[in-house]
Formats: C-alpha cells, structure tokens, sequence
C-alpha cells in the first residue's frame, strides 16, 4: 500500500504509516521495548502463581490468599491441572523421605521455612511436578548418603579419675559408612602441648585396647574407630606423650562405658 511501511516482528506483520519508516530504528527500539517488558511481567506472574500452587499443595499458603486461589483455579482447568501436579509430587516426596531421617540441623531450617507465610516471586524458576520430585529426592540423598549416618547412635558419659578430678566428658557415638564417628565433648581438662597429649581408646571385655584418636584440648574434639561400640564399650582418655611408645601410659583422665541399650 502506498504511504504505507510494513515492519515485521516474531512471524506478524505490522503496518505503520509510511513516514514512520524514516523514524524506523526509535520506533523500532520503542515497540521491542513495551513486548520484553510485557514478557517480563508475565514470566514474574507465572512465577508468583507457580509458587503460589506449590503452597498451596504442600499447606503452606497463607490463609489470606488461600481463597482467591481456589477460586482461580475452581475457573481454570489448566491451572486445576497443575494444582494435581504439584500435589502429587508432594505425595511422592513425602513418600519417599518416610524413615529418613534427617539432620536436626535440617529439621530446624525446614521448620523455621514452614513458619514462612509470605509468597515472593521467585528470582529463579521454580520446579513443578516430577522435576520438583526428582530435585527433593535427590536432596534428600545427599543430606543422608553425604552423611553417611545411619540410625545407629550411642552415648557415654566420662567421668574423671584422680588425676584430674574436675574433668567430665560426654561422647556421641554415630555409625557410618567409613567406621563409628566419635564426638567428645570433655571440660576441665587443661591442655596439653610440647610433645604432651591426650588420646582416647576402646576397650573391650578382655581389655583389649584400640587407640581412636589424640587431641591437646577436650572440647568439640572428633574421632573416629574401626571397632564397634557394641563390642568395645569401655571408652577412657588417657595423658599420654610423644616417646615412641604407643601402648597407653595408663593415666587415664577419663573413664565411661558406653550406653549400647544391651
């Protein structure tokens, strides 16, 4: 058409007066310009409804945007379709995590996250049906086989003997896949330095020893053993120096038998 220009965009045609063409590149910047900001407030309100089904799938929703929801979606079978999704990727998650358990450092950060009532638009996309599924499961994997904890966990308390009879300890006692993991936790003991210091051994009924570590101070300190606690349930700490003589010194410090439930 004459006094007519045509600019194309994305496969649709548009047409503009012909004198426009001349003021093609500031039109052209003006209208590329309203479509991306368009796409963007669309993609943030998929996001934010996106979000907003996955709590109210899991029953995290706030209760005051529960009910302009439902009503969206009892108007929508598309977004009916994806409340189901969501909700049975919840169910299978749950499912899959039943006898798992986690860390209590976990536990605390997911109970602290449920209080969260408030929805924010997500600043990446957020995982909807098997994908959320196979994200969750993977996580939870991770968190245990990362670990490698299992449910087997024992304690002991330590007290002190004559040599230093201010001390006291406790011991968590956690089976993994590399051996027992061994968190003592001693106060009163002064440290130990200069070729001087503290190692912690297992016993057994024979009294048969096996060293499970040597450290200068006793708090937060971690061992480890290749030996069960089942079998070795004597724990005892013992002052010890660098002689080149590795049976123990027989000063022991501390003393505990280890709570097996046998």
């Amino acid at each position: 058409m004459r006094g007519l220009a045509r600019h194309s965009s994305r496969g649709s045609d548009l047409v503009v007066p012909a004198g426009a063409s001349r003021r093609r590149g500031t039109f052209g910047v003006t209208f590329r310009g309203a479509v991306v900001m368009r796409r963007r407030r669309e993609d943030e309100a998929g996001g934010l409804e996106t979000a907003e089904l996955a709590a109210l799938a899991d029953g995290t929703l706030a209760p005051e945007r529960r009910a302009a929801l439902e009503a969206r979606i009892a108007a929508s079978s598309a977004l009916a379709d994806r409340l189901a999704e969501q909700r049975r990727a919840v169910a299978l998650a749950r499912s899959a995590a039943d006898g798992v358990e986690a860390p209590a450092a976990l536990r605390a950060r997911i109970d602290t996250q449920r209080g969260m009532r408030r929805i924010r638009v997500p600043s990446r996309p957020v995982l909807v049906g098997a994908a959320a599924t196979a994200a969750l499961v993977i996580a939870i994997g991770v968190v245990v086989g990362g670990s490698g904890t299992s449910r087997e966990r024992f304690h002991a308390a330590l007290a002190p003997t004559d040599l230093v009879p201010g001390a006291t300890g406790k011991a968590t006692l956690t089976k993994t896949d590399s051996g027992w993991r061994i968190e003592l936790d001693a106060t009163g003991l002064p440290r130990l330095d200069g070729g001087r210091f503290y190692e912690a051994w297992l016993r057994d009924a024979a009294g048969v020893l096996v060293p499970i570590g040597t450290f200068n101070e006793g708090r937060k300190v971690t061992l480890w053993a290749g030996v069960s606690p089942k079998d070795f349930a004597t724990l005892t700490v013992t002052r010890e120096q660098a002689d080149g003589d590795q049976t123990s010194s027989g000063e022991k410090v501390l003393a505990g038998t280890v709570d097996t439930g046998s």
